[in-house]
């Protein structure tokens, strides 16, 4: 067991309380953790990859705690979440080899634009206009596509497949759910991955920081879907979307 000097404390405690508070909106809302945690790391100037790599490696953990709280929690819809798992590993798995070999920054923006738009949409619907709710048909595609920009961004997974599920019309509660329980799977395949192409690493401070707080917030989250009904949980979704969109915007244009 390792120990830790006061120092090494106060310094992991402020990402304690990130990887709390992204692991509460993610569990929640089906997105987050992700986009802020990344952020957390490239801030402190650990590398886009090896950042990527750490989250990716802490999502596994507070991903499966995560999903076992919305199997338990009854969230899941088991038919959508093996289609996505399928679609998005693919995705996340191509995504690591382009992100350890070339850069892949030039389309984050149009992708960042594109969620905002999205995010206002949902924040639209979720305030009372006409929602019809109906079956996902575009799955395969969601999926593919979050994966492959999970890996590249270190987020991406919840933003992508939750909203784009949402926008067709698909029940909220399932939504975030299934998405959380997928999240755990590509999770498992694009760390492999990166521990393949990259080698593996000594966990820094701030990770083993994020990590316990991830774990400690994660059965929450699920808790907090079953019971936020659906309208209120469509605004959160759509709030979150615009303003972790919006910022990922500023910061690859600044």
């Amino acid at each position: 067991m390792p120990e830790f000097s006061a120092e090494q404390i106060e310094a992991i405690l402020p990402f304690i309380a990130i990887g709390f508070f992204a692991q509460l909106v993610d569990g929640a809302l089906g997105m987050a953790f992700g986009v802020i945690a990344n952020t957390s790391l490239i801030a402190m100037g650990v590398p886009p990859a090896l950042a990527s790599s750490y989250v990716h490696i802490i999502k596994a953990f507070t991903g499966g705690i995560s999903g076992v709280s919305h199997i338990l929690h009854r969230n899941v819809d088991w038919k959508l979440c093996l289609r996505l798992s399928i679609a998005g590993i693919i995705g996340g798995v191509v995504g690591v080899f382009v992100l350890t070999n070339i850069h892949a920054e030039v389309a984050r923006p149009i992708v960042l634009a594109y969620l905002t738009a999205i995010g206002f949409y949902i924040l639209w619907r979720g305030l009372g206009h006409h929602f019809i709710e109906r079956k996902a048909k575009i799955v395969e595609p969601v999926g593919l596509v979050g994966g492959f920009l999970d890996a590249t961004g270190g987020g991406g997974w919840g933003p992508v497949v939750t909203s784009n599920l949402l926008i067709q019309g698909n029940n909220v509660r399932m939504t975030v759910g299934t998405v959380n329980v997928a999240e755990f799977f590509l999770a498992i395949a694009i760390s492999a991955t990166f521990i393949v192409s990259l080698g593996s690493n000594d966990l820094t401070e701030p990770v083993i920081g994020l990590l316990i707080g991830g774990i400690v917030a994660a059965p929450a989250g699920a808790w907090l879907t079953k019971h936020i009904p659906a309208r209120p949980l469509m605004v959160l979704v759509g709030t979150v979307l615009v303003l972790s969109s919006l910022f990922g915007i500023y910061k690859a244009l600044s």
